[in-house]
């Protein structure tokens, strides 16, 4: 199996087959993936990680979702949604420690008032900073006014995780209803893309009635769609969701933290130029998951600038890391696991993905 790993990893193009071998290696194969990706990763992205500062601005939410801990559905969840001010100084604190970038995320909603919120906040976040930053969206399917009306007023990046590619397991983690549909997230994933964002999407790893073969076709699926940035991790089961009782169909949890590894780590090999987020969940299996994900070919972290009383509210799942707050303490740690990993933070840089650049020149 050895061989024929390495022999994989010679081709420049890889099948799906390729994809399976990759992902079913075992700890020891693995280490010839983790360290693949790593030399992609020098070369063609550097040997940078970029801090994103994550605003969880709500978890009001009007999806349903079966695996998340904020769904609407949740009874057990403290609904809340920071103000304006609370925003401008979290955005603050990230700018002023040379951070180019932060992320806003909430739970799904399209309403009016939510939707005029985040373009007020958008607008004052570009006029209160001097040198412009990256904003990362994180806000869920909406129109195409909206998703224009956002860009005009400052946002530059947009995450729309699909959570899986395979429409049977989409159908099986999601209600059947008309707010639910995996087309329109695609189709939505495209518009994304024509109105000039930075876009990202992202899966689930190791998911009840989830195989290799849905895993490999997911990494394919990003590559079709030309994404720019991708942000997945393990899957962490909630008590409060539907989900929940098919526990014990999964992957021991130390597995499907491995499997998001070599999920990162092909990635990079699959996709040389694109930004991968080392998620938080990654660390919720594992202290140092962040910095692991770093090693094997992420290049993002996303510290929880989110003030600290709505930090156990913004609760997907399970075992969620209470780091209450992120302080510069805990951010001087980051940088020396970072620097263990091989890497150097990117201070005052953007850290927008040299593929979006490639992508809009080839088009």
């Amino acid at each position: 199996m050895h061989n024929k790993i390495a022999d994989i990893l010679q081709k420049s193009v890889l099948s799906k087959n390729d994809l399976i071998i990759l992902l079913s290696a075992n700890k020891d194969n693995a280490e010839i993936i983790f360290n693949k990706a790593a030399e992609i990763k020098t070369k063609y992205i550097g040997n940078y990680t970029y801090f994103r500062g994550l605003i969880e601005l709500s978890n009001i939410c009007t999806r349903n979702c079966l695996y998340c801990g904020i769904r609407s559905g949740n009874k057990n969840a403290e609904r809340y949604m920071i103000s304006d001010e609370e925003v401008f100084n979290s955005v603050k604190y990230a700018l002023d420690r040379h951070w180019g970038s932060v992320v806003i995320q909430s739970g799904e909603r399209s309403d009016t008032a939510f939707i005029d919120k985040v373009e007020h906040i958008l607008r004052q976040i570009t006029q209160m900073c001097e040198k412009k930053p990256g904003i990362t969206l994180s806000l869920g399917e909406q129109k195409t006014d909206t998703f224009k009306r956002w860009f005009d007023a400052g946002a530059t990046r947009y995450l729309l995780r699909i959570e899986s590619s395979n429409p049977d397991i989409f159908k099986k983690i999601h209600p059947q209803d008309k707010l639910h549909n995996l087309e329109r997230r695609i189709e939505n994933l495209y518009t994304l893309q024509k109105l000039g964002y930075i876009t990202g999407t992202g899966v689930m790893i190791g998911l009840p009635f989830q195989t290799i073969e849905d895993l490999a076709n997911d990494l394919l699926f990003m590559q079709k769609l030309d994404i720019d940035m991708i942000g997945m991790g393990p899957y962490i089961e909630h008590e409060d969701t539907p989900l929940y009782q098919y526990r014990d169909l999964l992957l021991p949890i130390e597995e499907r933290y491995f499997l998001s590894l070599k999920m990162i780590a092909v990635l990079r090999i699959l996709m040389k130029d694109v930004n991968i987020a080392s998620s938080t969940a990654l660390q919720a299996i594992n202290p140092d998951g962040r910095e692991e994900g770093i090693r094997v070919g992420a290049n993002v972290i996303m510290p929880n600038i989110t003030p600290v009383r709505y930090h156990k509210s913004y609760n997907l799942y399970k075992g969620k890391p209470d780091i209450a707050p992120e302080t510069d303490n805990y951010i001087k740690i980051l940088e020396k696991q970072i620097a263990l990993a091989g890497d150097k933070v990117g201070y005052g840089d953007k850290g927008d993905p040299k593929h979006f650049f490639r992508r809009t020149v080839e088009r």
